[in-house]
Parts: C-alpha cells; sequence; structure tokens
C-alpha cells in the first residue's frame, strides 16, 4: 500500500534536482587536503513548492516573504549546507526535512550570487 502511495505521489514530481555537497579531497601531488564540490546526485526526480507570506506592522511597509518547499524521495539524503541545482536555480538546504513514508520536505533558501 505504502509503495503504491509513494508511486502517486511521485508521479507529481516535475523537477530534477542536482545535489552537491562540500567533500574533503586529498591531492595527489601536494598531499593535502581541501574541501571541494562534489555532486553526489544528478537528475534525482523531485517538486519545489512555493508559499508568499505577506506581513504588515503598523506604520511600515508591507513585507513578502517566500518560503521554497522540496519535495523528494525519503529515500534521498541531503546533507546539512548541500547545494541543489533545480530548474538552473541554485538552492542551500536550511532547515531539517520532515520526513514521510512517502517522501520527505525539506526548506530550501535561494542562494545569493557573490558579486
Amino acid at each position: 500500500m505504502v509503495n503504491r502511495i509513494r508511486t502517486s505521489v511521485e508521479r507529481l514530481y516535475r523537477d530534477k534536482c542536482t545535489i552537491i555537497e562540500c567533500q574533503p579531497v586529498k591531492d595527489p601531488i601536494t598531499k593535502r587536503t581541501n574541501n571541494k564540490e562534489i555532486v553526489v546526485l544528478e537528475n534525482q526526480p523531485c517538486k519545489l513548492s512555493y508559499k508568499n507570506i505577506m506581513s504588515t506592522e503598523q506604520g511600515k511597509v508591507a513585507k513578502l516573504t517566500q518560503t521554497i518547499k522540496l519535495f523528494i524521495s525519503p529515500n534521498t539524503e541531503i546533507k546539512v549546507g548541500s547545494k541543489l541545482i533545480i530548474n538552473g536555480k541554485k538552492y542551500i538546504r536550511s532547515g531539517e526535512p520532515a520526513i514521510y513514508p512517502n517522501h520527505q520536505e525539506i526548506i530550501l533558501e535561494l542562494l545569493k550570487d557573490k558579486a
């Protein structure tokens, strides 16, 4: 039953996710270990969800906040600090995942490009 439900949920996934982790890599020449960004998973089916929240304070301009939530297989491990590329945009995992039998939900932040 769970597999049937999970299959139904995963049919809703229209996006593809690439997961990048910072991992220690030893240089064979210098023998020094440095952290490098390594692609650990590519083209993982997923779904992005956006929620806009308008907040106001008395006497101030209304502020719009957007929450970005990733829906992905519960078997996919996304470590803290991992970068994700979804639909050409870069994100970073900002919250602990809510893991359910059929999927997991992770709050993301849009990664700001350094100018």
